[in-house]
């Protein structure tokens, strides 16, 4: 009995998997209107984790995207400032308003 349930909820699993389908094209649409600014305030974490799975997916670099959230918690930086903004050693520091996560990345030479 317990095998069955379990058989119809995995055939039921890729059905709902297959409807989703998305070219590449599509997807590149639908990231580039997530990453609008009125979207992007009222994002929630959950969100912003599907449209870097759904990037992930379809091999497509988010770029300087990736750096408008929070790498932990996944809650994008206010538009008025994070909490503390720093500049050391050629790096870019965020601490998240939210978290409290360092967030670094790396600053280009020559700018």
């Amino acid at each position: 009995m317990l095998i069955l349930l379990l058989k119809e909820w995995v055939k039921q699993k890729k059905m709902r998997i297959n409807n989703k389908k998305l070219s590449k094209s599509e997807a590149k649409e639908k990231i580039k209107e997530f990453f609008k600014k009125e979207n992007l305030k009222k994002a929630s974490p959950r969100e912003v984790k599907k449209i870097k799975r759904l990037a992930a997916h379809k091999k497509m670099p988010l770029k300087e995207k990736r750096k408008l959230f929070c790498k932990k918690c996944l809650m994008p930086f206010e538009n008025k400032e994070p909490k503390k903004v720093r500049i050391k050693n050629n790096k870019k520091i965020i601490e998240c308003s939210h978290c409290g996560h360092l967030n670094k990345w790396k600053l280009k030479e020559g700018n």
